[in-house]
């Protein structure tokens, strides 16, 4: 899919705003241990990002841009990263005439009830084409639990967006086992927070090559 000249700039005004209200709100300073065991002197807290109104209803507007006209029946992610965003952008696809129902992805299996791993609104069609969405990518293993569970239920992990792709080789890792990815921003190993801009964006959405 070609990103139209007029959907960049619109696009590229939404990310810088992404970008100012999670360098506010969202980005700690310290000393802090990822959840892929390293260590960091800065911690990227989504959840600060998400749960504000403006900023949940731009980066729905954006996962939604990157993912429609796909042919994408749900969108979905991990726990409990993807919680609110995928939330948030069921709301927007509604909004916009294209609903995607989402779906929410647990840890372990649930121990009572259903017993499910993945609650909400998973196709029941084998193939069917999923996104997969988080906050924040480091080395990509928590995004690559969230797809192995979603593959494993049968269905197609057909985009992966991040919010915040930490480029610690997260990226390159889906890249290389075949999976389309894109980030709506990136930090670099001092924390400093930048939105992709828009041919970044486009390249990563049709396919090609993640910025380096």
């Amino acid at each position: 899919m070609v990103v139209s000249s007029l959907r960049c700039n619109v696009g590229h005004d939404r990310r810088r705003l992404i970008q100012e209200v999670v360098t506010e709100h969202a980005l700690l300073r310290g000393d802090f241990t990822l959840s892929s065991g390293e260590q960091s002197d800065y911690y990227f807290d989504g959840k600060m990002a998400t749960t504000l109104p403006q900023a949940a209803y731009l980066i729905a507007q954006e996962v939604f841009e990157l993912i429609r006209g796909q042919g994408i029946s749900a969108v979905g992610g991990l726990a409990i990263g993807a919680d609110l965003i995928v939330a948030a952008v069921a709301i927007v696809s509604y909004l916009e005439g294209e609903p995607m129902p989402a779906f929410v992805i647990r840890h372990q299996a649930k121990g009572h009830g259903t017993g499910k791993l993945i609650e909400g609104q998973f196709p029941k069609v084998k193939g069917a084409r999923v996104a997969v969405v988080d906050d924040v990518m480091t080395k990509g293993g928590s995004v690559l639990k969230g797809i192995r569970a979603v593959e494993e239920e049968g269905a197609q992990v057909a985009k992966v967006v991040v919010l915040l792709d930490r480029r610690q080789g997260g990226t390159e890792r889906l890249l290389a086992e075949g999976y389309d990815v894109v980030a709506i921003l990136h930090g670099s190993e001092h924390g400093d927070v930048r939105a992709n801009e828009c041919m970044e964006v486009a390249r990563q959405a049709t396919g090609g090559s993640a910025p380096r």
